[in-house]
C-alpha cells in the first residue's frame, strides 16, 4: 500500500522525531576552534579513508534519493505491503514498511500508529537513512504530540563526514533536547575500532548548540588513554572554549618540548588561544594569540614570553601584530609589526632552518590607496637585527615616513603616460639623516599582436636629496631612460611518436639607453645590486632602490622555445638562452667596485623538461665569457614512482657563495608504511646543513609519523638534534608536532 500526504503533520512528525534522535552524533563533527574566525565552515585537509573496509550499514543504503530541497515542505510517503486498522484508530503497517520524506527514509518490519494518542512504534530491523547518515536499531517508539521518541540498540554511520558508533539507547525529550546512554564514536571500522570515545551518557541541547557528557573515556584499542568525569562540546559551527591537542617534541637545544594550547571563544568576531609551553632545558614559556574580525578589519596579535631562560639566565620574548583594514573601495591600511627580545631568539626557539637563518626582522605600517589607473601609499618601515654576527652598523635605515605614487593612464590610441615616484625620510642611530625624492615620469606605446609585440618607452628619472650634517646637502641626479622591447612568436606542428605537438620559437630583443651620470656623490641608503638572472636581462636598472641608476647602451638578445602537447596542453619542454651586449662600459657601480669594459654579459640559460607525468628535470646555468668560467649552476631532477613515491636530487652552485647538494625521498613500502628522508650538504662548508629520516604508518583511522632530524640551528652553523612524533586520529585531531607541513616544505612532491 502507498499513501502520499501533503504536509501531513502527524505522520511527518514520526520521521522528524526519529531523525532528530538519529542525527545526534553530529556533535563530533562540529567546527574546530582552530578554524579562522569569520567563517562558518572550516576547510579542512582531505583525509585518506581508502584503507577503511566498507561499513556493513552501507548494505541497506538506498541510492537515488534527493539531496537538495527543504524536507519540511516535501510530501510524506508511507508504504507497506499490508495495512490493518480494526477500529480506524490504530494502524498497523507490515511487510517492508517505510516512511519517506524527501531524502529521509525509515524502514522497519512493522509500524504501529495510534491516531488519538499519536503513539507510534517501529519494530524489527529498523533502518534509517538521510543525506548525512545511516542508522540501524532494534526498535523505536514515541509520540508526535508531544514530539518524543526513544531508539534502542543504535548503530550509526555518518555519510557527510566520516564517523560511526553505537548507543544503548537514545531519547528525544523535545525537538531540541535529546540524550544518549552508553554512546561511542570513532572514525575506524564500526566493528573493530582502533580508537574510540566512550561516554556513559550524553545530553544534547541543540537550542544552545552545546552537548554535555559524563564519564568520558578515550581508548586506543581496549586501553583507556585518558578519562574525564565531565566534558562539553559544540553541536554545530558555533565555536567553544576548551583545550586543543597538545604538541610534543624533543631537541638537544630545548629538551622535551610540550605545548598545551587552550582556546577561548570570546565573541563571534574575536577569539584567543593561550599556549603554555614547557621546555625542560629552557623553562616555562607563555604564549598567546588574539584574532579579531570586524566589518572593515581583520588581524592577529601573537606574543611569547619566557620569564627566565635557564640557558641564558635572561628574559626572552616575541611580539607580532598584523592587521589589514579597508576604509572604502579605494583606501585601506596594513600593519606588520615584529619584535624579539634579542638577536638569538629565532636560533633558540625557531623550529626550522629558514626561521633560524632570519637575519633581519621587518616591521611596517602603510596607508594604501588604489584606483583603476593609480596606486599610492604612505607609511614607514624598519628592521631589527636577528643575526648575532651582524654589527649595529649593519642595521638598515628606518624609512619613516615613506610615500609612493604610481600612475599609468591611456592618453589616446596606444599612447600611455605614467609616473613612478617615491619620497623617503631616512634615519638611523649614529648616522646621517636624509630625505630623498625619486620621480620617474614616462611615455609608453605598447603594440601587442598575436604573433609579435613592440613596447617602446621613454622616461626621465630624477632623484634629489636633502642631507643633514653633510658638505653637499642637496645632491641630485637626472637622466633620461629609453627602451624598446620587441618579440616574435613562431609556431609549427610536430608529430612525435604518434602524438601531436606544437613547437614555438620566440626571439626577443630589448634595447636600453641610459646616459651616464656621475653618482659617486650620492649616498647609499637602501640600494643593492640585483643578482643576475634571466629576468634581469629585461630590467631598466640592475639596482633595486633609487640611490643608483645604471648607465646603459645595451642590447639584450634572447631566444625561447617551447614544446606543447596538443592533447593535454602541457608544456613538455621550455628552453631559454640570452645575453646582454654592451656598447659602452658599465661605469655606474656600488662603492668599492670598479667599472667594467665587457662587450657582453654572462650567458644565461634555462631548461625545464617534463618528460612525462613521472619525470621532470630543470637546468639553469650562467657562463661568463669574460672570465671563461661558470658563475651559477643549478640542476634538479624529480622522479615519481609507484602511487605516491617521489625522489628529488638537486645541485646548486653560485661562485664564492654556495655549493650544495640536496636529496629527498618518499618511499611507499605498501599502502600503510612509508619511509621519508632528506640530506642537504654544503660542499662550500664541507658540512651537512640538514638531514632527517623518518617512518610513517597509515591505517583506516589512525596515522603516525616519527622523524629524527639533525640540522644547523644558528648562524655559527652549530648542529642541533631533534626528534618529532605525531599521532593523528583521523577526523578528530593529532598529538605531537605538526610534521606534515614540515615534510611538504622539505620534500618536493610530498603528499
Amino acid at each position: 500500500m502507498l499513501l502520499t500526504t501533503s504536509r501531513d503533520h502527524r505522520r511527518r512528525a514520526i520521521a522528524a522525531a526519529i531523525a532528530l534522535i538519529l542525527s545526534t552524533p553530529g556533535w563530533v563533527s562540529a567546527q574546530s576552534p582552530a578554524c579562522p574566525i569569520g567563517t562558518l565552515i572550516c576547510k579542512k585537509p582531505a583525509l585518506d579513508w581508502s584503507l577503511c573496509p566498507q561499513n556493513d550499514l552501507l548494505d541497506f543504503h538506498v541510492s537515488g534519493l534527493p539531496t537538495q530541497g527543504e524536507r519540511a515542505l516535501a510530501d510524506t510517503e508511507i508504504k507497506g505491503r499490508q495495512t490493518q486498522s480494526g477500529d480506524g484508530e490504530t494502524y498497523v503497517l507490515e511487510g517492508d514498511a517505510s516512511i519517506r520524506q524527501l531524502d529521509q527514509l525509515i524502514r522497519a518490519d512493522r509500524f504501529t500508529y495510534a491516531r488519538t494518542s499519536t503513539q507510534w512504534t517501529a519494530q524489527g530491523n529498523v533502518r534509517y537513512q538521510d543525506r548525512d547518515m545511516l542508522l540501524s536499531a532494534s526498535e523505536a517508539s514515541g509520540t508526535t504530540a508531544p514530539n518524543k521518541a526513544k531508539v534502542k540498540q543504535v548503530r550509526y554511520q555518518l555519510l557527510s563526514s566520516r564517523g560511526n558508533g553505537r548507543a544503548a539507547s537514545a531519547v528525544l525529550a523535545d525537538s531540541e533536547h535529546a540524550s544518549l546512554d552508553q554512546a561511542t564514536f570513532s572514525t575506524c571500522a564500526l566493528d573493530a575500532p582502533s580508537w574510540e570515545f566512550r561516554a556513559a551518557d550524553i545530553d544534547l541541547d541543540q537550542a544552545n548548540g552545546i552537548g554535555r557528557a559524563h564519564d568520558v573515556t578515550f581508548r586506543i584499542g581496549d586501553v583507556p588513554v585518558f578519562w574525564l568525569p565531565y566534558a562539553s562540546f559544540p553541536l554545530d559551527d558555533r565555536r567553544k572554549s576548551g583545550f586543543l591537542y597538545p604538541e610534543l617534541g624533543y631537541s638537544n637545544q630545548r629538551g622535551f618540548d610540550l605545548a598545551a594550547p587552550y582556546y577561548l571563544n570570546l565573541a563571534p568576531n574575536y577569539d584567543a588561544t593561550l599556549t603554555p609551553r614547557l621546555m625542560t632545558q629552557r623553562g616555562l614559556m607563555l604564549g598567546g594569540q588574539f584574532r579579531y574580525l570586524t566589518d572593515s578589519s581583520r588581524g592577529t596579535i601573537e606574543a611569547e614570553w619566557l620569564p627566565n631562560d635557564r640557558d641564558t639566565d635572561r628574559r626572552r620574548s616575541l611580539l607580532h601584530w598584523d592587521d589589514a583594514t579597508r576604509f572604502n573601495a579605494y583606501w585601506g591600511a596594513t600593519v606588520d609589526f615584529n619584535h624579539v627580545s634579542d638577536d638569538r631568539y629565532f636560533e633558540d626557539f625557531g623550529r626550522s632552518l629558514s626561521i633560524a637563518a632570519t637575519t633581519l626582522l621587518p616591521s611596517s605600517a602603510y596607508f594604501r590607496g588604489q584606483g583603476s589607473w593609480w596606486k599610492a601609499s604612505v607609511g614607514g618601515d624598519e628592521y631589527q637585527i636577528t643575526d648575532p654576527t651582524l654589527s649595529v652598523a649593519a642595521e638598515p635605515y628606518r624609512r619613516l615616513p615613506r610615500a609612493t605614487f604610481d600612475a599609468d593612464h591611456s592618453l589616446f590610441g596606444n599612447l600611455d603616460a605614467g609616473i613612478r615616484s617615491e619620497y623617503v625620510s631616512f634615519s638611523k642611530d649614529n648616522a646621517v639623516d636624509a630625505h630623498r625624492l625619486d620621480l620617474h615620469p614616462y611615455l609608453a606605446m605598447p603594440i601587442e599582436r598575436a604573433a609579435w609585440f613592440v613596447r617602446p618607452e621613454l622616461g626621465f628619472r630624477y632623484t634629489s636629496y636633502q642631507i643633514d650634517r653633510d658638505a653637499d646637502k642637496s645632491p641630485h641626479r637626472g637622466t633620461p631612460v629609453a627602451s624598446v622591447d620587441a618579440g616574435l612568436r613562431f609556431e609549427r606542428a610536430l608529430d612525435l611518436g604518434g602524438s601531436g605537438y606544437t613547437q614555438t620559437l620566440e626571439p626577443r630583443a630589448y634595447y636600453l639607453r641610459v646616459p651616464y651620470r656621475d653618482q659617486d656623490n650620492l649616498p647609499l641608503f637602501d640600494t643593492q645590486e640585483v643578482p643576475f638572472s634571466f629576468g634581469q636581462l629585461f630590467r631598466s636598472n640592475r639596482f633595486v632602490g633609487a640611490d643608483r641608476q645604471m648607465d646603459a647602451n645595451n642590447l639584450t638578445l634572447a631566444l625561447t622555445s617551447r614544446l606543447i602537447e596538443d592533447s593535454s596542453g602541457s608544456e613538455r619542454v621550455s628552453a631559454s638562452i640570452g645575453q646582454i651586449r654592451y656598447f659602452d662600459d658599465q661605469r655606474v657601480q656600488l662603492p668599492g667596485r670598479a667599472g667594467t669594459d665587457f662587450n657582453g654579459s654572462t650567458y644565461v640559460g634555462e631548461l625545464d623538461l617534463r618528460i612525462n607525468e613521472r619525470w621532470r628535470a630543470t637546468f639553469s646555468n650562467q657562463w661568463n665569457p669574460n672570465s671563461d668560467r661558470t658563475e651559477l649552476s643549478a640542476v634538479g631532477i624529480q622522479n615519481r614512482f609507484g602511487n605516491d613515491g617521489v625522489f628529488n636530487v638537486s645541485y646548486r652552485f653560485r661562485r664564492n657563495l654556495l655549493e650544495q647538494a640536496d636529496a629527498s625521498v618518499l618511499i611507499p613500502l605498501n599502502p600503510s608504511w612509508r619511509l621519508v628522508g632528506r640530506w642537504n650538504y654544503s660542499m662550500f662548508d664541507r658540512k651537512t646543513l640538514e638531514a632527517f629520516a623518518g617512518i610513517e604508518h597509515d591505517s583506516c583511522c589512525i596515522a603516525w609519523r616519527l622523524l629524527a632530524r639533525r640540522y644547523v640551528h644558528n648562524i655559527e652553523r652549530d648542529m642541533s638534534n631533534a626528534l618529532y612524533f605525531e599521532l593523528e586520529f583521523k577526523g578528530v585531531g593529532s598529538l605531537g608536532q605538526k610534521t606534515g607541513d614540515f615534510l611538504r616544505r622539505a620534500i618536493l612532491g610530498y603528499q
